[in-house]
């Protein structure tokens, strides 16, 4: 029996590092024309999911909202956490949801995964949205607790409970942690600085033969996909989508593609040559150093 039942939400973004962002005539994100990955916020989440896993044999299933070509998310979700189902929300009415409208999609999709979720994880934002709301949002639609910015959490099986560090602001001073404690269920929205690790060896050994299996399981991830459409999740037509977006957009303008200052080279450090020129750039590099 499971002890405890985990949903991730996750995002597939514009790959930025790419430096070819593509552009419908009316200023928007052209996403079939733009190379996209798993957001870097939702892979993090995807990583305190695993966490749960190693440590408390949790059952991970994970959700997206977009088009078929979210695929390759659930996919890079289902590596980094081992998650044991994939639910795909794909349905043309959907298009042009702001936060509130992605969040109804998400939230009844969350309920359409096998058994009541004690935790959902989410990304701290998207990095092509960057409003953070979209998780606080979801776990006011299900009635959880939302705990944000959570740098580290456990959990007790027997009280039925989580334990979280925070991050907080406080009156002009930041970087604050709050321990808070609040009974299950919960939606955790996981800080960037978020990082897991495992303390003892029973639990690394558990980790890596995860980590195996997660390899796998990805190799065959559509075997595990499930997709929903609107009618399939039961979502209401006037909550989603454009309609169900109250968000206008008065104007989308085009950020600049960045200059490239530094450059890369690689060395390879069993080349006497590579080593005596390393050697060289680092004396330089003293040498030119004023010291106060």
């Amino acid at each position: 029996m499971t002890l405890l039942n985990i949903a991730v939400v996750v995002k597939l973004e514009p790959d930025f590092s790419e430096g070819s962002i593509s552009y419908n005539p009316d200023g928007t994100l052209n996403r079939s024309q733009t190379k996209s990955t798993l957001g870097p916020h939702s892979k993090i989440a995807a990583q305190a999911a695993f966490y749960a896993k190693v440590k408390y044999g949790a059952k991970i299933s994970i959700g997206t909202m977009s088009g078929h070509i979210a695929n390759s998310a659930l996919q890079m979700a289902m590596e980094t956490c081992d998650a044991e189902v994939l639910h795909l929300y794909n349905d043309k009415i959907f298009a042009g949801a702001d936060t509130i409208g992605t969040a109804e999609v998400l939230k009844k999709g969350i309920e359409k995964m096998d058994g009541k979720m004690d935790i959902v994880f989410s990304g701290h934002r998207a990095t092509d949205g960057e409003t953070g709301q979209t998780g606080p949002q979801i776990a006011w639609k299900l009635g959880f607790t939302f705990l944000g910015n959570v740098i580290s959490y456990d959990i007790n099986l027997e009280k039925r409970t989580v334990t979280a560090k925070r991050l907080l602001s406080l009156r002009g001073i930041s970087d604050l942690i709050q321990e808070i404690e609040a009974p299950l269920p919960v939606f955790i929205a996981i800080d960037p600085s978020y990082k897991y690790y495992f303390s003892t060896a029973s639990l690394r050994l558990t980790a890596e033969k995860y980590q195996r299996e997660a390899h796998e399981r990805a190799n065959n991830y559509k075997d595990r996909l499930q997709t929903f459409d609107s009618e399939e999740l039961g979502a209401d037509k006037t909550l989603v989508g454009l309609v169900g977006s109250p968000t206008i957009v008065y104007d989308v303008q085009r950020v600049p593609q960045g200059k490239v200052i530094r450059h890369a080279e690689i060395l390879d450090g069993s080349n006497p040559e590579h080593i005596r020129k390393t050697v060289t750039a680092m004396r330089e590099a003293l040498n030119a150093m004023v010291i106060k």
